[in-house]
C-alpha cells in the first residue's frame, strides 16, 4: 500500500496485488470515496475471473458495509460485462454487487462500462491491441492483423481518469444506470494500424500526423511512450557549406515548413523574393541585419535582429530580401515558410537588396 498523490486536503492511496490483504479493512474505512480498478481479464486459472472480479468486488463492499457511513463507490467494468463469457459474467456479478450496495447503503455508486482503453504504460502484447501495435512498430517488430475493417471503440486514459476524478469531484456521470467515458473514439482496425505506421515516417520525411484530430493527437502521445530509450532522438540532413547551414526540420501540408538557417560570420544570406511564398525568421542566436527592399523600389529598410531579443520578422511577398551575420558568432535563424519547398515551383526570384548602382 502506497500514497501515491496529495492534492490540497486530498490524499490518493493504493491497493494493489501484491500489498498485503490484511491491510485492506484499515485502508477502506480512512477513506473517503473509493475508486475499484483491480480486475482480471486473461487468468491461467478460468476460475480466477469470479475469485478476481466478483470476489474481490464483495469483498470491498462487504469491508464498507461494516461501517455506519455510506462510502461511495466507482468501480471499472467493460463492456464485456454485457456478454456471456466468462469474463463478462465476472464483471456483470461485480456490477450488480455495486448497485446492490448502493441501494442498501444510500451510497453513491459509479459503474463504467469502459471500452478499449488506451494510453501510456498500457501493457504490450496482452489485451490491447493499440498497446500491442505501438510497442512493435516503435520496436521495429512486426505486426498482425487478422481483420482491417474490424471496428474499435477507443477511450483515452487521460480522458478516463478525468471523467474519474469529475465524479469525485461532485461531476455526476451520465448513466443509464452505466456511466460512459467520452469522448468514444472508433475506427477500423487497419485505420489505427496505418497511423501509428506513419509516426516513425515521419522522422525522415518531417511530416506532422493532424494534431487538429483527437484521436490522432492522443495515438501520438501513445506511440512516443513506446520508443526504446536509445532511440528518442533522430538525424536530420545538414546542407552544409562555407556560409553554414541550412536544415529542414519540420514539414505540412497545411501549415508549411519549419527549418533552421546557421550563418557564420560575415556571411549574408538570401537576396530573392517571392510572389506568393512568404516566411517568417526568428533569431535565437547571434547578430544580425535583415534587409529589405520592394522590388521597383530603390529604398531599403533594414531590421537589426539579435538573439538577445525575439523578433519574429515576417518576410511579405513582393520584397528582395536577405540576411547578414553581423557578429562574430553563428547566426542561428528559426525559420517558417507557408509552403513545404517544392523545386519544381520554388517561387524564388534572386535579385541583391543592394544593387550596384545603390553601392
Amino acid at each position: 500500500m502506497a500514497t501515491l498523490l496529495q492534492r490540497s486536503s486530498i490524499t490518493l492511496s493504493s491497493f494493489d496485488i501484491d500489498d498485503d490483504p490484511a491491510a485492506l479493512p484499515d485502508l477502506i474505512r480512512a477513506a473517503d470515496f473509493i475508486f475499484h480498478l483491480a480486475g482480471v481479464n486473461r487468468p491461467q486459472d478460468p476460475e480466477e475471473f469470479a475469485s478476481g472480479n466478483a470476489g474481490l468486488t464483495k469483498t470491498i463492499i462487504s469491508h464498507l458495509t461494516e461501517q455506519d457511513r455510506a462510502t461511495p463507490l466507482l468501480i471499472s467494468s467493460s463492456i464485456q460485462a454485457a456478454q456471456d463469457n466468462l469474463y463478462g459474467l465476472s464483471k456483470r456479478e461485480a456490477e450488480d454487487a455495486v448497485f446492490a450496495y448502493g441501494r442498501q447503503s444510500g451510497a453513491s455508486v459509479y459503474v463504467y462500462r469502459l471500452p478499449n482503453v488506451f494510453g501510456k504504460w498500457c501493457r504490450p502484447n496482452y489485451n490491447s491491441a493499440v498497446a500491442t501495435f505501438c510497442h512493435n512498430i516503435a520496436n521495429n517488430l512486426p505486426i498482425q492483423i487478422n481483420d482491417p475493417s474490424a471496428m474499435m471503440n477507443l477511450v483515452y486514459i487521460d480522458d478516463v481518469v478525468a471523467e474519474f476524478i469529475a465524479t469525485m469531484d461532485g461531476s455526476l456521470c451520465v448513466s443509464d444506470p452505466y456511466c460512459h467515458v467520452e469522448p468514444v473514439h472508433s475506427l477500423m482496425l487497419g485505420e489505427i494500424a496505418d497511423l501509428i505506421r506513419s509516426f516513425p515516417e515521419s522522422r525522415t520525411n518531417l511530416g506532422i500526423a493532424d494534431m487538429s484530430d483527437p484521436f490522432t493527437k492522443k495515438l501520438y502521445s501513445t506511440y512516443l511512450s513506446y520508443l526504446p530509450h536509445d532511440d528518442f532522438s533522430y538525424l536530420l540532413k545538414m546542407n552544409v557549406d562555407e556560409r553554414g547551414s541550412f536544415t529542414e526540420f519540420i514539414k505540412t501540408a497545411d501549415r508549411g515548413q519549419v527549418s533552421v538557417n546557421i550563418s557564420k560570420a560575415g556571411v549574408s544570406k538570401g537576396n530573392h523574393w517571392h510572389h506568393s511564398k512568404n516566411e517568417k525568421f526568428l533569431v535565437v542566436s547571434g547578430q544580425g541585419m535583415i534587409q529589405f527592399r520592394r522590388v521597383g523600389s530603390s529604398n531599403i529598410i533594414n531590421y537589426p535582429v539579435s538573439g538577445d531579443r525575439l523578433d519574429v520578422v515576417d518576410i511579405p511577398t513582393g520584397y528582395t530580401h536577405n540576411i547578414t551575420n553581423t557578429g562574430t558568432t553563428d547566426l542561428v535563424t528559426i525559420i517558417w515558410c507557408n509552403e513545404v519547398y517544392d523545386p519544381e515551383k520554388p517561387d524564388t526570384y534572386f535579385e541583391a537588396v543592394e544593387r550596384k548602382e545603390q553601392l
